[in-house]
């Protein structure tokens, strides 16, 4: 078992469960749930995407042996994050998304991690 290929099979398991979850979604409630679920799955795949940037910097960075701090990066950090929150409010507030199908979207990151997890149990018979 490698954790290099789990990790890199987790994307596939997002936008497996994005596709089809859109699927269902715009059976059950038409295009506005379509395109809300399908926006909530593609901030899952992002959000995966950018918390897998952030693991291996700072794995490579522990590996390095870097302990700099560098000067303004918590000032930087709360701006960015102040930003993303402000564009997600005016996402939600001005846009057609339904909330419940966006956050059921966005939720396919833990289904994905728990259907790779079974995937692993399966295919090497863990126990």
């Amino acid at each position: 078992m490698n954790i290099d290929q789990a990790i890199a099979r987790v994307p596939k398991w997002i936008i497996a469960l994005g596709l089809s979850g859109t699927g269902v979604a715009g059976y059950l409630g038409g295009v506005p749930y379509a395109g809300s679920f399908l926006a909530g799955a593609a901030a899952a795949l992002l959000n995966f995407w950018l918390i897998e940037r952030f693991v291996n910097r700072l794995g490579a960075a522990a590996i390095a042996g870097e302990s700099k701090t560098g000067g303004g990066t918590s000032f930087r950090m709360f701006i960015r994050f102040l930003f993303i929150g402000l564009g997600a409010f005016v996402i939600l507030r001005f846009t057609g998304i339904t909330i419940v199908a966006a956050l059921c979207g966005f939720l396919v990151c833990p289904a994905a991690v728990v259907l790779e997890i079974v995937y692993e149990l399966l295919i090497y018979g863990h126990s």
